[in-house]
């Protein structure tokens, strides 16, 4: 890629060309890229698709993000083609100030299943800054009574470039009075010095105009100027002089304001004013030394006056000057570095991203859930994060970069025992005493089809009058079902079979949602004693069912506490009540459900002497009706003792039908009366 600036009208300044690289990282799974500063939009960076093993066309189903905490919108993928590429543009300056090195870190997530990819494209320096002087004239008084090789401090240039590319060397104009003098300390602070090289004769030349220039060391180089405007004085001979040159001071973080630094003296061997120092800031004071630091003039005492932070800047470099009283004032110069020291002030911060919520409670274990990032503006120990969960049961944390985390499950979940979860991570700095914070992740389980319906009852044993109506409701049936929302509505159907020569589906039917059982026709006791079938919930993945039975009971008895209502020309007594089930063998023979006794869901009739309402001793009547339902009962009473079956006792009729023949098990055969009565037929829900 070939990249040009401009400088001037008509003048090419710069032609380069720059190979964008891609690697990966030994051991470490992480792709490295490298780009320019100042790259225009749509430079090609790397094939991140291709370089991550991602297939072009599962790009966009599987919703391929790049996120860039802080980073704004510098770098954009295609995913046609799964290009990085530059979107805007890149100052490496503004990015990372004065660091040497300098990347953007890119986070790409894709899903189905989430993976995260940690990606560095490093942003490679170029010579786009020239250098710059604090003031574009300096003016500086010399008395002429200085001797020669007295120095004088100047102000360099800076250079907002790294490297090569912020390496600076300075020249002055050639005269004959003054030298140049530049040098680079440990403390990588320049120290520019102009050197006086013969005595100045004030009455010969009363100003020096000189041109100072900067050249930095990229190619093509850049440059720039200060003009230096010396004044020539004829008084005082002696400026103040500190016993350093330079002094090192080290502050913890956050002090109060007011706090010493350090308390500074010069000496001046002048008698009187001449010998009276002032103290001050060396100008031009950059306006974070004037914000965080105060000097008393006439002690030298430096002190706190403002926030002191680590975080946002680590050394202060403080030029002072110490000037006398004389009519002709002269200065010394010194230079204090105040280095910051960290303390334990941050609280690490706690990002959680790409939720994957709800969670499906047949997720398998190791599932990712959420995306976790800490951090800790801190350094050392102070910067260094541990995470931690709580509660640890069917979640844990698992590291997958520096400082950030998948939270992924541990065991297997079941949302009809625990719905939601409420899971806290902690983080937690090295610092002593140590700061932590929290964030809560709010898991909820989603419900899958994992519990079959089930009825209230196996089984179910209802009685019906025959000669229903047609559409009469018979029963209602049950079903519940543990899961939730649509896995939990339950629809019920009956499994089809033949009665007879007829299919059950046209004798009863099932409503879908109320499960309520209609017979579709009339029934006929003398035709169908026993209907059985099943309803069952239609998901063929479950077939949990309980059977229904609808008949007419064969063996009846007469209970006290009924009132019956004689047939015609009978006397009025209580109706037989209905219980379910009774103790008594005798009480009545019905044919089981399967898995039940005789004697379960069974109404037992009963009849006898001790009934309050009856026609009178020992008289009992020999027919009568049931409301509702067109049978007739018809009771034989026998000498007492007798060991005949119970089931002579009574017979059944139908109103408005001729005298039926019933066999004996004796083989006798035995007339029945003709039922009477015109009572009405009326069906009823049992």
């Amino acid at each position: 890629m070939l990249f040009s600036w401009r400088g001037g009208p008509g003048a090419r300044r710069l032609l380069l060309l720059l190979l964008v690289f891609s690697a990966w990282e030994a051991g470490s799974g992480q792709v490295h890229y490298l780009v320019p500063e100042e790259a225009k939009h749509g430079t090609f960076v790397g094939r991140i698709a291709q370089d991550l093993g991602l297939e072009l066309a599962e790009l966009v189903p599987r919703l391929f993000r790049v996120a860039s905490k802080g980073r704004g919108d510098l770098l954009e993928v295609n995913l046609q083609n799964g290009i990085l590429f530059v979107n805007s543009r890149i100052d490496r300056e503004e990015l990372c100030g004065w660091n040497l090195e300098c990347s953007i870190h890119l986070e790409v997530i894709v899903e189905r299943p989430l993976q995260v990819f940690h990606v560095e494209v490093e942003v490679k320096d170029i010579n786009d800054n020239p250098p710059v002087f604090p003031e574009s004239k300096k003016r500086i008084i010399i008395a002429e009574t200085r001797p020669p090789e007295t120095r004088f401090p100047l102000d360099g240039a800076s250079d907002a470039d790294i490297g090569v590319n912020s390496a600076l060397t300075y020249r002055i104009h050639p005269n004959d009075y003054f030298a140049l003098d530049a040098q680079n300390n440990r403390e990588q602070t320049s120290s520019l010095t102009l050197v006086l090289k013969k005595s100045l004769d004030r009455e010969e030349i009363q100003e020096h105009s000189l041109l100072l220039t900067a050249n930095d060391g990229g190619n093509p180089q850049l440059t720039g100027t200060v003009q230096l405007l010396i004044t020539v004085l004829d008084v005082n001979d002696n400026a103040p002089e500190f016993d350093q040159s330079i002094y090192k001071v080290r502050v913890l973080e956050n002090p109060f304001n007011g706090t010493l630094v350090i308390k500074l003296n010069a000496t001046d061997p002048d008698d009187g004013i001449n010998g009276d120092i002032i103290y001050s800031f060396r100008r031009p004071v950059s306006p974070e030394v004037l914000n965080a630091f105060i000097i008393n003039p006439n002690s030298g005492e430096i002190r706190t006056k403002g926030k002191l932070d680590f975080e946002e800047r680590k050394l202060y470099e403080i030029s002072v000057e110490a000037i006398d009283k004389g009519n002709i004032p002269m200065a010394g110069h010194c230079t204090i570095l105040v280095e910051i020291l960290d303390i334990n002030d941050n609280v690490p911060e706690v990002s959680i991203t790409s939720l994957s919520l709800p969670v499906r409670e047949d997720a398998q274990v190791g599932t990712v859930i959420a995306l976790i990032s800490v951090s800790d503006r801190d350094s050392g120990a102070n910067g260094q994060v541990t995470c931690s969960l709580t509660p640890r049961v069917h979640f844990k944390l698992v590291s997958t970069f520096k400082n950030y985390y998948s939270l992924v499950l541990d065991s297997a979940l079941d949302r009809e025992s625990v719905a939601n979860y409420a899971v806290v991570v902690t983080a937690r700095d090295g610092g002593s005493p140590s700061l932590s914070a929290t964030a809560s992740v709010s898991v909820e389980v989603a419900d899958v089809n994992d519990n079959a319906p089930a009825f209230s009852q196996p089984e179910y044993t209802v009685f019906v009058k025959e000669n229903n109506p047609p559409g009469c409701h018979i029963f209602t049936v049950s079903a519940r079902d543990a899961d939730a929302q649509e896995n939990a509505l339950v629809s019920y159907s009956l499994v089809e079979r033949r009665v007879g020569e007829r299919a059950l589906s046209s004798y009863v039917s099932v409503h879908a949602e109320s499960g309520k059982v209609y017979a579709l026709q009339p029934l006929d006791h003398e035709e169908l004693e026993l209907l059985q079938f099943q309803p069952r919930q239609p998901n063929p993945d479950w077939r949990y069912s309980a059977s229904l039975r609808a008949g007419m009971h064969s063996s009846v008895h007469l209970e006290e506490a009924g009132i019956l209502r004689a047939g015609p020309g009978g006397p009025d007594q209580q109706w037989p009540t209905v219980s379910s089930a009774t103790p008594e063998p005798e009480a009545g023979e019905v044919s089981p459900p399967v898995g039940a006794g005789v004697n379960s869901n069974s109404w037992t009739f009963k009849y006898g002497p001790g009934n309050p309402k009856q026609s009178g001793p020992g008289e009992l009547p020999d027919k009568f009706i049931i409301p509702g339902s067109p049978a007739i009962i018809s009771i034989r009473q026998e000498p007492t003792n007798s060991q005949i079956d119970k089931s002579d006792f009574i017979t059944f009729g139908k109103k408005e039908e001729t005298k039926k023949k019933k066999k004996k098990k004796k083989g006798n055969k035995t007339q029945e009366k003709k039922e009477k009565g015109n009572s009405t037929t009326d069906n009823s829900d049992q």
